[in-house]
């Protein structure tokens, strides 16, 4: 047994389902490496791999129909509301098709198909030796074994910089290497030699109504070491070769929101990156690789400390943890392997990740693999500036502007609203109507939920240019929010709906059961967060429009969150019975995490209510998905409860992570994965409250410990290093601030001055070193 190696995955047999292979990616192309030893599977994938095309789902009954609606649910009526918004409130059309849209023109993302090694030579041998890991300082996937006398190698890995899929294969005895290659992909696929070494594969998807879709193509070159190759009947064969390289190119033609340089001809774009790619020698590809990837990668370090369990392997490691172990180096390396799913799935000029990030294995993945925008895909970008991978964003803003234009649409058709929306479900085609059911498809705030990324990326790297630019967008957001208020007759106070709290549902006490209401508690939270945000960006950027007085006026008369009688934070704007008490959504404690309304220090009482909510949800069986959980590793850390987190963390490993750490809904979404990192993050270093808090929810499990590189808005990274579970020292590095900032530790805090590209180290007390 090797000694810990604390950023390798690995394993000691191949894997023997999707769950179980290992991912690679560079954000535009994927794959997932089995490791097998007679037969090696890559499952492929392109991230703009999409079959449907733009279709027309505003539905004019919808703003007929809104002021019946908004009056039975005052009056009460939640059944009758409820019976015309299933009518009325919907997209036109099929819409999603309840997450199946392959067929439709909603879309679904898509499988690229598979890259199929099938050896000979001595393959009834027994192998020995076997080795599969994913090396996470590398970005590579790694393959060894012995057979019939020699050992075979193989390492994989796809470039950022040179665009292409790259396998490496070798064998220690020259000549040994005997293998076919091919291409294939269940359907729109067709195969062809584009030379003697060189495969391609081409087709055209389903755009809902024809096989008129998006058109793609995929090309497979081979670079031998001795021996020669052959195209053969849609495969290469390669015969007594010692070293084999393995380059795979593809692309599709789809282009609403892919930069100039990236749009035309699939089949032209392939050769220009093949042609590029394979004059390089592997030795160069792959150390450009493995420079470009670190830039990123090595930002961030964390050790929790380790124990023996460090050297097993990765899936006897997750069994261990299942029966209650203790592995805080498995903590350190689902944190880093979060990181690298980050940046293997969205880099800049690329698709954003989606709910499968980069990898899906069928046409027709769980829920199309699209983006839900009621906590998925926010959940999914919620590392990448306090994990230091800011870089990593711009897929999502750039899809946020992209959704603006349709968004207005949606907002004037439905709401008669300016501004724009987006609500629970959206595509690469720019569809921002309500799904099927306005039970979970009618989340109109979603959109204001994406714009608090643009404000957050503003925070962190305080780039008024980029806020500039943005503030349109927020503008916008807030505009929709205002025109989608109305006075509730009662109260007088200003409250959105019809709304849900995200597909959970309520019974009245006359035993109507629903899921619409007005005024919702995280509809309202993400309104204020709206205004908020906003409103601070006019202050910053110096601008007095028209709107900033229209947002003060609104948000001094919104309807707060309430606690009820019995001390929880209230879901919904009356104390209703919850049908599901143990329900995966806790939307409602939004102004908690990621909002900033409800904080330890500044409302108290506010975050005691929020504190009874989740004990109760979690009492009830609440968290028992990977998102789920993940995000309740946020609310605990935002309480300050390091040992309630900490649970939830373990937990994410026992219940919700597969062997090769993917996150489970169930099945297989990534957001889990994402939101886990960022949970740990909140553990360590938060700046959410207007100060940074160091070691604000450390468990008692990680008593010695050190990071280094995590972010803090304002414009500042922070080094920590603890021992005893109390601070021993830390550093305060002002990468873009104005140069003051505050920092706390427990009960003690201090206010630096730190000068832009200066650190200020402190002691135990905050004391400057």
């Amino acid at each position: 047994m090797r000694a810990a190696e604390p950023l390798r995955l690995w394993y000691r047999q191949p894997a023997t389902n999707w769950n179980e292979a290992l991912p690679i990616g560079n954000g535009r192309i994927g794959a997932m490496v089995f490791g097998g030893v007679n037969s090696e599977r890559l499952q492929l994938n392109e991230d703009s791999l999409w079959s449907g095309a733009p279709q027309e789902a505003d539905n004019p009954d919808a703003l007929e129909a809104m002021p019946k609606i908004r009056e039975l649910l005052f009056a009460e009526k939640y059944s009758q509301a409820q019976k015309l918004a299933s009518r009325t409130l919907i997209c036109k059309g099929p819409g999603s098709g309840k997450g199946r849209g392959g067929r439709l023109a909603y879309g679904s993302y898509q499988t690229l198909g598979d890259l199929q090694i099938e050896f000979s030579g001595d393959t009834n041998s027994p192998f020995a030796n076997y080795r599969r890991e994913l090396d996470l300082k590398s970005a590579t996937a790694c393959v060894s074994y012995e057979q019939g006398g020699v050992r075979f190698e193989r390492e994989s890995f796809s470039s950022f910089p040179d665009q292409v899929l790259v396998v490496r294969l070798k064998a220690s005895k020259r000549g040994t290497l005997n293998f076919r290659a091919r291409l294939r992909r269940p359907e729109a696929a067709g195969l062809d030699s584009a030379d003697n070494d060189e495969l391609i594969m081409t087709g055209q998807l389903w755009n809902g109504t024809a096989d008129e879709g998006i058109r793609y193509a995929a090309r497979l070159k081979t670079i031998c070491d001795g021996g020669k190759v052959t195209a053969h009947s849609g495969e290469l064969r390669i015969e007594n070769a010692t070293a084999v390289t393995l380059l795979l190119a593809a692309a599709t033609d789809y282009r609403m929101q892919l930069p100039d340089w990236w749009q035309g001809d699939p089949e032209a774009k392939t050769a220009v990156q093949m042609k590029a790619a394979s004059v390089k020698p592997y030795k160069k590809l792959r150390a450009a690789h493995v420079a470009d990837y670190q830039k990123l990668f090595n930002r961030v370090q964390l050790d929790l400390g380790s124990t023996d369990a460090a050297k097993l392997p990765t899936d006897e490691r997750l069994k261990a943890v299942s029966k209650g172990g203790s592995d805080p180096a498995l903590v350190s390396l689902y944190f880093q392997f979060g990181r690298y799913l980050l940046i293997s799935s969205s880099r800049p000029g690329d698709m954003p990740a989606n709910l499968q990030g980069l990898w899906a294995d069928t046409v027709q993945p769980p829920w199309s693999s699209d983006y839900h925008a009621n906590i998925n895909l926010q959940m999914i970008y919620w590392p990448a500036e306090v994990a230091n991978l800011s870089e990593c964003f711009e897929p999502l803003d750039r899809y946020i502007a992209l959704l603006t234009g349709p968004g207005a649409k949606t907002a004037k058709v439905h709401y008669n609203a300016r501004g724009w929306t987006v609500h629970t479900l959206a595509n690469p085609w720019g569809f921002t109507a309500p799904g099927e059911s306005p039970s979970w498809g009618l989340t109109p705030s979603a959109g204001a939920w994406l714009a608090q990324h643009l404000w957050e990326h503003y925070q962190f790297s305080c780039d008024t240019n980029y806020l500039r630019r943005v503030l349109p967008i927020l503008r916008g957001s807030a505009e929709f929010s205002l025109d989608w208020l109305i006075e509730d007759p009662k109260t007088k106070k200003l409250v959105a709906g019809p709304a849900t709290s995200p597909e959970n549902t309520f019974i009245t006490e006359d035993g109507q059961k629903a899921s619409l209401c007005m005024g919702p508690t995280m509809e309202q939270e993400i309104i204020w967060d709206a205004f908020n945000n906003y409103l601070e960006a006019a202050r910053v950027l110096g601008v007095n429009e028209p709107t900033v007085a229209e947002v003060e006026k609104a948000k001094s008369r919104l309807l707060l969150p309430q606690i009820a009688s019995d001390g929880r934070l209230m879901e919904w704007p009356e104390e209703f019975k919850e049908a599901e008490p143990g329900h995966r959504h806790v939307s409602h404690l939004f102004a908690l995490h990621p909002g900033k309304q409800i904080t330890l220090r500044g409302t108290p009482e506010l975050a005691a209510a929020a504190r009874k909510s989740l004990e109760i949800r979690l009492a009830s069986g609440g968290g028992h998905t990977g998102w789920s959980r993940a995000w309740i590793i946020n609310f605990w850390a935002r309480l300050g409860d390091g040992n309630k987190a900490d649970e939830n963390v373990r937990a994410l490993l026992a219940k919700s992570t597969m062997p090769n750490l993917f996150d489970t809904h169930p099945p297989f979404q990534i957001d889990g994965n994402f939101g886990g990192v960022a949970g740990i993050c909140e553990m360590l270093v938060q700046s959410h409250a207007g100060e940074i808090e160091l070691l604000p929810a450390l468990p008692p499990a990680w008593q010695d410990g050190s990071v280094k590189g995590l972010r803090a808005r304002d414009g500042y990274e922070v080094d920590l290093s603890w021992k005893g579970g109390k601070l021993a020292s830390a550093a305060v590095c002002n990468v873009s601030g104005d140069g003051i900032c505050r920092v706390r530790f427990g009960d003690k805090s201090t206010e630096l001055k730190v000068r832009r590209g200066k650190t200020i180290s402190l002691n135990e007390n905050l004391k400057n070193n």
